[in-house]
């Protein structure tokens, strides 16, 4: 019988990175473009704006892509799952007796 293969977490990993990169791209410019709390005018305003701009967009990229592979990795439901693996539970009861009665 042979084993399912296992998924190349690599390129899965890689893939979603990319994404949330993308996605990084994109907040950073909404940020700019909408000027919040005056961030463009700050940043035009500077000699070194351009390593504000890199900088926001690299470690919201980090954020989105670290949350995007995560949540892609919680929602993978395999498609052969027929339930629970470790067989069904049958409730059982058992009878508990005190040996002596509690004193207050």
């Amino acid at each position: 019988m042979s084993q399912p293969k296992e998924p190349n977490l690599l390129r899965f990993y890689i893939g979603h990175c990319i994404i949330g990169f993308a996605l990084s791209a994109l907040f950073v410019g909404l940020l700019l473009w909408l000027d919040v709390a005056g961030l463009r005018s700050l940043i035009m305003g500077s000699d070194i704006g351009w390593l504000a701009v890199f900088l926001l967009w690299f470690f919201h990229g980090t954020i989105f892509g670290s949350v995007q592979f995560g949540v892609s990795i919680m929602l993978n439901i395999d498609k052969g799952d027929n339930g629970p693996r470790r067989g069904h539970m049958t409730p059982v009861r058992v009878k508990a007796d005190s040996a002596k009665p509690l004193q207050p």
